[in-house]
């Protein structure tokens, strides 16, 4: 009996050119009967078995000695459920045929996916887990609608684009096969013939776990169920409640002192969270830990979105860490970036032959400053890809925040470009409209899906309303770092005191946009790389002017208005840069080698925590004018500020600062109560290690007129210090 399959059909599979399997393999109606084909490279026998019956049915011919399988079967009409038992020399194997099994990807989801309202794309494609007619196996999706061929290829089929081609969905571009031999753990990825012809071997974009570098396989790992948010942790991210952020980058925080190898997820979590609570820190903010090719990027430059990085361990060792933060009550914000990616071949650079995640023209899809890919916001399948992305690292692993990375490179499309190199907007302008929705659209995602969850912008520039709601207008995120506060005090702090009186404004500038959006005050990673010296190492003077400028500064930061984030190292003065490729600098701690001064600042970034968590004239109305009032903002001269702090039930706390190395006795300043004031902080006390010049308990006002109030003061304001005195009444 004549078989109906084609030397050209056959020799399309195995040259490996056949774009649409389903119409040839598995099982067909024929005019002869019901007819079953398989595609078995090297086997030289197959047998069909009934699969309900546990019979056997027939021998598939060998119509090609490379091996394809046909047969027409007897005396069947109707098609049924089978199973292959295979031949491979002497060894015999029963397998279950992908190409027997119904399209699995419905009409709804595809037209969703296509316009970029699939709430959670992350379910849909990637590699999944399922049960299709009883049987158990992976199934895999890929979106490469310009592909003319695409097989997933892995440890189940020897990495052989031959054997299992998958089947094209054309009206949404997503590709599929469910694959029963696949199981946890295997190696994976999707070879494509191209739009031009060429052949690539592509990392799952959607994968939930992907190979260490430099290898660069997807795995096949399960999805992570869903963790509630709680009202603890709700509570925690509220803008009326201390924030105070301690940033960590989980292969450089402290390392195996044997071989200086990273410690497991597992292990940083036995060390770090204690840590973490012990110093007061309410959150931990993680630098990117998606995947990510190369260490110097310090995982800005990821490649695997879905794919916690394997440096550390597995994607259940990650969740755990982040368990247990929750369980000692502090709060995990992570490092995303959606506004790039390298140009890995193995990525997502030129995916199916075409432009498909990036822009084609460089003036709209090339990073300058950083020579990576600028992804297509104005596609419907990439903003959901990323945006998705957001929610699955709360949703799935119990992340409380994100922060994003390089917001202004994605509004403007003049970022770091020249005349010429950029393309305006359809309006003539400089504003990326794709991103700005974009990111509204990530951030209104995340507020209705994961109501709690923080959303906190790197954004350098003025760009107006980025924490207003986006239904007002706003890009919708809960904070916005302040950039321009951190650059100003710095710039202010490197000055040798006696220059500190020209350039006053620095210190207090920020106060001039406190109320236009709410902030978040950092001291970040990147402060303390490429030259830019450590914190301590900014300071001016001899080494025990340094430690008394950085613990004065850290006293008025944690007074002055909005969140606070420090870098990891920052807390006990590390005296270098930071280097990524090693531990922080923990011995620095030992009493014998100076210890002293190191654990001075550690005790007072203890202490700042605690003072700011109990006090909530220090936090409870950061974006309230009513939470602020100056009270000497003008004394450039011996270069002292003084401002209060207020609660909303009228609790008060007065912050004062001397930058100069000169201590101010009987010094006066103007109060808005009458009454005593405790010093509750003085940044200058010997249990830091400073001169412990002070006040020494309370002080209490004096009916003499001052900086235009009634009531005034008269402090000791110690050299190079803060120093905080709480209202008693």
């Amino acid at each position: 009996m004549t078989l109906l399959v084609a030397p050209s059909i056959i020799n399309a599979f195995f040259d490996g050119t056949h774009a649409d399997p389903f119409s040839v393999l598995g099982m067909h109606e024929t005019e002869h009967g019901i007819e079953i084909r398989a595609l078995l490279p090297d086997a030289h026998k197959v047998i069909v078995i009934d699969k309900e019956k546990q019979s056997l049915v027939c021998e598939l011919s060998l119509l090609d000695e490379r091996g394809f399988f046909a047969g027409i079967i007897p005396n069947t009409l109707d098609f049924f459920a089978y199973q292959l038992q295979v031949f491979w020399g002497h060894e015999a194997q029963i397998i279950e045929d992908p190409y027997r099994f119904h399209p699995m990807l419905d009409d709804f989801s595809q037209w969703l996916f296509g316009e970029g309202s699939l709430l959670r794309p992350y379910e849909v494609l990637g590699a999944h887990f399922m049960e299709c007619e009883g049987v158990s196996g992976v199934n895999f999706r890929l979106w490469a609608p310009n592909a003319k061929r695409v097989s997933v290829v892995g440890d189940f089929n020897y990495w052989d684009g031959r054997r299992h081609p998958m089947r094209f969905h054309p009206n949404s571009g997503v590709w599929e096969l469910f694959l029963p031999k696949a199981s946890l753990g295997q190696l994976y990825k999707f070879e494509l013939i191209d739009c031009n012809g060429n052949l690539r071997l592509k990392a799952d974009p959607y994968a939930f776990s992907s190979q260490l570098r430099p290898d660069t396989a997807s795995q096949i790992s399960a999805l992570p169920p869903f963790v509630p948010m709680t009202e603890a942790r709700k509570k925690a991210n509220q803008a009326n409640q201390p924030i105070s952020i301690y940033e960590v980058h989980l292969g450089s925080w402290r390392r195996n002192l044997a071989n200086n190898y990273w410690l497991d997820y597992d292990q940083i979590a036995d060390e770090l969270i204690p840590y973490v609570k012990d110093m007061g820190f309410t959150h931990i903010e993680f630098l990117p830990l998606s995947e990510y090719p190369f260490d110097g990027s310090w995982g800005y430059q990821p490649i695997g979105l879905y794919s916690p990085t394997s440096r550390f361990g597995d994607p259940q060792a990650f969740r755990r860490l982040v368990d247990r933060a929750h369980e000692a009550g502090i709060n995990v914000i992570l490092d995303w970036v959606p506004g790039h990616f390298p140009s890995d071949t193995h990525g997502l650079v030129s995916f199916d032959g075409t432009a498909l995640y990036e822009h084609a023209d460089p003036r709209e899809g090339y990073h300058q400053d950083w020579h990576t890919l600028i992804y297509n916001y104005g596609r419907h399948e990439v903003r959901n890809y990323l945006s998705s992305n957001a929610l699955y690292w709360l949703e799935r692993f119990g992340i409380d925040g994100i922060r994003v990375d390089a917001v202004a490179s994605m509004i403007y499309r003049d970022y770091s470009r020249a005349e010429g190199e950029w393309i305006p907007n359809q309006y003539g302008g400089r504003e990326n409209l794709e991103a700005i929705e974009f990111l509204k659209h990530t951030n209104w995602k995340i507020h209705e899906e994961m109501p709690g969850c923080l959303s906190i912008a790197e954004e350098s520039t003025s760009f107006a309303d980025v924490t207003h709601p986006s239904e007002n207008g706003g890009l919708g995120f809960n904070f916005k770092w302040n950039m321009g506060w951190m650059n100003d005090t710095l710039s202010y702090m490197k000055l040798d005191p006696v220059y500190r009186q020209y350039h006053h404004n620095k210190m207090t500038f920020g106060m001039m946009y406190q109320y236009s959006e709410s902030f978040v005050l950092p001291l970040s990673h990147d402060e303390v790389v490429h030259g830019k010296c450590s914190l301590l190492g900014k300071m001016p003077g001899d080494a025990w002017q340094k430690f008394a400028n950085l613990r004065a500064y850290y006293g008025f930061m944690w007074g002055h208005p909005g969140k606070k984030l420090l870098f990891m190292g920052n807390e006990f003065a590390q005296g270098r840069e930071w280097n990524y490729e090693e531990s922080l600098d923990w011995f620095l701690l030992d009493e014998n080698i100076g210890g002293e001064w190191h654990k001075g600042v550690l005790k007072l970034v203890k202490d700042l925590n605690r003072i700011y968590k109990t006090n909530p004239a220090l936090f409870e109305l950061d974006n309230q004018p009513e939470g602020f009032d100056w009270l000497v903002v003008d004394d450039a001269e011996h270069s002292v500020f003084a401002f209060e702090r207020k609660s909303q039930d009228g609790e008060r706390i007065i912050v004062i600062s001397n930058f100069t190395p000169v201590p101010r006795h009987d010094y006066r300043i103007g109060v808005n109560a009458e009454g005593k004031y405790e010093e509750i902080l003085n940044t200058d006390s010997m249990y830091y290690q400073g001169s412990n010049l002070g006040n020494f308990g309370c002080v209490e006002s004096e009916a003499i007129h001052s900086h235009g109030r009634e009531n005034s003061i008269s402090v000791s304001v110690p050299p190079l210090a803060t120093v905080y005195l709480k209202f008693q009444g």
